[in-house]
């Protein structure tokens, strides 16, 4: 766990010298426009993603995705001066989390989704939230071994599974099997039906921490991608990236982010030298 004092030290490296509101006389164009003129914003979840977001036991969105995205709701009721401003969450997939962005479905996807070239090509990112890799999950019996023969279950579309279908370009008898969301990506491994399954470390010590017998379960030491998360969000519309990188950027400076990692991630300890750096770096000035 990270120590009183380190976490003072980010808290002091990160202070928000001044912070600097959007509302103005007139309407400003796009998400921003409509959020202002229906008093609503519509945020994206995915149902069991934890611990980014899932399902909490009341049914309701949490995780720790769901509470930055609270937090930039928090601030546009601020700087919009919109103090009734509704959040309305729709739960997305894998496969139409960019598809609901682009119809107007939703206004931010709050999850575990990547920040990778190819994708800037159909929708833009805030600031980085996370980063992770990829590994995999597996029984404590039998152990994870190499990787040759094994049945690794992967939700298609993913960057998890075309980075690692790469990396095992050749491995000997490795066999794919196509799951739909993470829960299912457990149950084949408590079922039998698959060896391993792969996905960001994180989110497979939620499935850990979550499961009726966590010492079932062992994860692999390996690492196979680098995963930088970030909010996702309609490409090109600038000023509600800036609003919603606004908000994450006084989250970091002011040291809060320290209470949300603590949270979801406090039994794995405190954030790393990389998180921290990524919180300081990422918290911008105004």
């Amino acid at each position: 766990m990270r120590s009183p004092a380190a976490a003072g030290a980010l808290l002091l490296l990160l202070t928000c010298g001044g912070c600097a509101t959007m509302a103005g006389t007139e309407t400003p164009p796009g998400t921003l426009g409509r959020v202002m003129t229906s008093k609503t914003v519509i945020f994206g979840f995915r149902q069991s993603a934890a611990p980014f977001a899932f399902l909490g036991p009341d049914g309701q969105a949490v995780g720790y995705s769901i509470d930055l995205c609270h937090h930039v709701a928090a601030d546009l009721r601020r700087d919009l001066q919109l103090p009734d401003l509704r959040v309305k969450w729709v739960p997305v997939t894998v496969e139409n989390r960019v598809r609901a962005l682009r119809d107007g479905t939703i206004d931010l996807e709050c999850g575990s989704t990547t920040n990778t070239l190819a994708r800037q090509a159909e929708v833009d990112f805030s600031l980085t939230t996370w980063v992770t890799g990829g590994s995999l999950l597996g029984l404590r019996e039998p152990a994870l071994g190499d990787l040759r023969n094994l049945r690794i279950a992967v939700i298609p579309g993913t960057t998890t599974e075309r980075i690692l279908k790469n990396a095992l370009t050749g491995a000997t008898g490795v066999r794919w099997i196509a799951v739909k969301d993470h829960g299912e990506g457990r149950a084949a491994l408590e079922s039998r039906a698959a060896d391993a399954y792969a996905s960001d470390r994180e989110i497979l010590i939620g499935l850990v921490l979550t499961a009726a017998d966590p010492a079932r379960f062992v994860i692999a030491d390996r690492y196979f991608s680098y995963e930088p998360y970030g909010l996702m969000l309609r490409r090109g519309d600038s000023d509600f990236r800036l609003a919603v990188d606004r908000s994450l950027a006084r989250l970091y400076r002011s040291g809060d982010i320290l209470q949300i990692y603590q949270r979801w991630f406090g039994p794995l300890g405190g954030p790393d030298a990389l998180m921290l750096a990524t919180y300081a770096i990422s918290g911008l000035p105004e």
